[in-house]
């Protein structure tokens, strides 16, 4: 169902800030897939000094990234994204998105 209410500015920034503090709580570091831990998929993350850390065992950090950004986001984010694709002027942050998006996701 579509939200027809009017953009406000105080809403993106609500968001966009509320996004950061979820990110600074949650593991961090680059995930990536490695296969399959027992019977769940192994994702570690690959921290900038090299160290790594399953994001399974760190699920107090990553619990409520995962939660936030939950497949009911997708098609807004796909919506966002074709939004800015229509523009005459690209979005350069829905382009950074775009291609980090691209970078991260499976083939």
């Amino acid at each position: 169902m579509r939200d027809n209410s009017p953009v406000r500015t105080e809403d993106l920034i609500a968001s966009a800030d509320a996004l950061e503090r979820l990110a600074a709580t949650s593991t961090g570091g680059e995930w990536q897939l490695r296969g399959l831990l027992a019977t769940r998929p192994e994702v570690v993350a690959h921290h900038g000094d090299g160290t790594t850390e399953h994001v399974a065992e760190a699920r107090a950090g990553s619990a409520r990234w995962i939660a936030a950004l939950s497949p009911e986001l997708a098609p807004l984010l796909a919506e966002w994204l074709r939004s800015a694709a229509r523009r005459d002027e690209i979005d350069p942050a829905a382009h950074a998105f775009a291609r980090a998006l691209l970078r991260r996701l499976p083939d």
